[in-house]
């Protein structure tokens, strides 16, 4: 079933794991930006999505894909979540999960469309 999945949603469905769990990342960098000596983490989408498409599963995909954020402006207490930044990057990741989203119900209206008959 999962190759069948494969043939219908391409790599949008591994797109938008990794983007769910891009927002769980950046959202705990945000919640964590008073905490002291947090390290924000980010993920490398490319390269993430690019060995989730070579087959391995979104989860690997996504812990190889991890790094930490190096600030632009150390802070005193050793955090190193820029708010703005966060933010920023974010609200850009949200907008992609919605648009690969978008295209998710898009085909998957056609194929129901398909199965009615219409």
């Amino acid at each position: 079933m999962a190759g069948m999945g494969d043939q219908l949603f391409g790599m949008h469905g591994n797109a938008l794991a990794l983007r769910s769990q891009r927002l769980a990342l950046l959202a705990s960098n945000i919640a964590n930006a008073a905490t002291p000596g947090y390290k924000a983490r980010d993920m490398d989408f490319g390269k993430a999505l690019s060995a989730a498409t070579e087959g391995a599963s979104v989860n690997k995909a996504a812990d190889e894909a991890l790094g930490y954020r190096v600030p632009l402006e150390a802070s005193i207490d050793g955090n190193t979540v820029e708010l703005s930044t966060e933010q920023t990057i974010f609200a850009e990741n949200a907008v992609q999960y919605r648009t690969t989203l978008s295209f998710l119900e898009g085909r998957i209206g056609t194929v129901m469309q398909a199965l009615k008959g219409e």
